[in-house]
C-alpha cells in the first residue's frame, strides 16, 4: 500500500511557523559578506568599534551600555550567571527557553499566568500584585511570544518602579518590537537611562531574517554589572562576516521601512480575512504573527496543522505552551500571495 503524501506537491512549503520577516535576507547583508569574504582569514576585531557604534546609533542608547552576544538565549544565559538568581517569573504563555534558562541556572521558575478572558492582555496592577521580594528576576517579552500582544510603555515604567523596590531584576525581550506599528512608543531601550535594574535584550533573527548570523544585544545601565560582563565575556565572540553584515544591516533604512509596512498592511488584511469566521477567535496582533482559538468542539490544532501541510503550510500547534492547549494555533504573516493562499486554507476546515 502506498503512503498517502503529506503535501500536495505543486505547493512550495511555505513556514508559517518561524515568525522571521517575509522580505527575507537583506540585501546589505548578502552583499557585505560578498565584499568581505577574505576577513574570514582573520580573528574578529575585540573592540568590535563599527558594529557596536551602529548598534547604539540604531538603538540610540550609550555605546558603553552595549552588551552583545550570540542569540537572546546566549545574552539570557550571561544574565543568568551574572544575577545567579534563586526564584525567577517568567510570563505564561510565553516562550519555553525561559525557564529552561533558569532552569539550567538550579533557579526556581514561578510562572504569571495571563488571563484568556482578558485576551491575554498583561495586567501591570495585577502582575505587580503577584511580586515578592524573594524574586531575583522577572521577564517580560513585548511584545509576547505566542500571544502578539504589546506592553504599553507606562505600565513598564509602572513595572519597573515595583521591581526596583522589592529588589527585582527586569528583562525585557523585545524580539519582534520592531514588527509593532510606533515601536519607538513601546521600546523599553530609553527607560535604561533611568533604571538600574533594568536590561533589554533584541535579537536580529526575526525583524532581519537572520537567525543564521546568531548575533543579538542588550541595552543595561549598570556599571557594576557592565564590568563583570565585560571580564567574563569572551572578547573576539562575534564571527567577523557577523559584524560587518550586521554594522551596515542596521543602517539599511529602505529595507526597515519596507518591512514595516509591509507587515502593517499583511497583519491588518489577514486578521480582516479571517474576522468574518464564527468558528475562531482571533487575538488582534500587534507583533508579525497571530494567536487563534478553534472554536469547534471536533475540530484541534493537530487536524488544521495536517490539513494546511498538504498545501505546504506550517503553523505552529500551540498544545505545549503553558497556559494554551490543543484549540490553539499561531502563524506569522507572509507575503501576499502566500497570506492568501494560507487564510484560504485554514478557513476550509475551521
Amino acid at each position: 500500500m502506498n503512503t498517502p503524501q503529506l503535501r500536495i506537491a505543486q505547493y512550495e512549503t511555505v513556514l508559517f511557523n518561524t515568525n522571521l520577516n517575509p522580505m527575507g535576507i537583506p540585501t546589505s547583508v548578502t552583499e557585505a559578506i560578498k565584499q568581505n569574504i577574505p576577513s574570514i582569514v582573520k580573528y574578529p576585531d575585540i573592540y568590535y568599534t563599527k558594529l557596536k557604534a551602529s548598534v547604539s546609533t540604531y538603538v540610540d542608547a550609550p555605546l558603553e551600555n552595549i552588551v552583545m552576544g550570540n542569540g537572546s538565549t546566549d545574552l539570557l544565559k550571561l544574565f543568568s550567571a551574572l544575577l545567579l538568581p534563586k526564584k525567577a517569573m517568567v510570563i505564561s504563555p510565553g516562550p519555553g527557553e525561559f525557564e529552561n534558562v533558569f532552569s539550567a541556572y538550579n533557579a526556581e521558575t514561578v510562572h504569571y499566568d495571563l488571563s484568556e478572558r482578558d485576551e491575554f492582555v498583561l495586567d501591570a496592577d495585577d502582575l505587580i500584585r503577584n511580586l515578592t521580594p524573594d524574586l531575583d528576576i522577572l521577564i517580560i517579552s513585548n511584545p509576547n511570544n505566542p500571544t502578539s500582544k504589546k506592553i504599553e510603555l507606562s505600565d513598564i515604567r509602572k513595572i519597573l518602579d515595583a521591581c526596583k523596590e522589592l529588589d527585582i531584576f527586569l528583562i525585557i525581550d523585545e524580539m519582534y518590537i520592531e514588527f509593532i506599528d510606533n515601536y519607538l512608543d513601546y521600546t523599553a531601550v530609553p527607560l535604561t537611562n533611568e533604571y538600574n535594574n533594568l536590561a533589554v535584550i533584541r535579537s536580529v533573527s526575526k525583524f532581519f531574517a537572520v537567525p543564521g548570523l546568531r548575533f543579538a544585544y542588550a541595552v543595561i545601565n549598570n556599571p557594576e554589572h557592565k564590568e563583570i560582563i565585560d571580564r567574563i565575556t569572551t572578547k573576539n565572540n562575534i564571527a567577523s562576516l557577523t559584524a560587518i553584515a550586521i554594522t551596515d544591516m542596521l543602517k539599511d533604512a529602505d529595507y526597515i521601512a519596507e518591512s514595516q509596512s509591509m507587515v502593517h498592511t499583511e497583519r491588518s488584511l489577514v486578521y480582516l480575512a479571517m474576522s468574518t469566521s464564527k468558528t475562531i477567535k482571533l487575538y488582534k496582533p500587534d507583533a508579525n504573527f497571530m494567536l487563534v482559538k478553534l472554536l469547534k468542539d471536533d475540530l484541534t490544532s493537530s487536524d488544521v496543522a495536517v490539513h494546511c501541510n498538504q498545501r505546504g503550510i506550517i503553523i505552529r500547534k500551540c498544545d505545549d505552551i503553558r497556559g494554551l492547549d490543543n484549540k490553539y494555533i499561531r502563524f506569522c504573516f507572509m507575503r501576499p500571495k502566500q497570506n492568501d493562499l494560507m487564510v484560504n486554507t485554514i478557513l476550509e476546515i475551521v
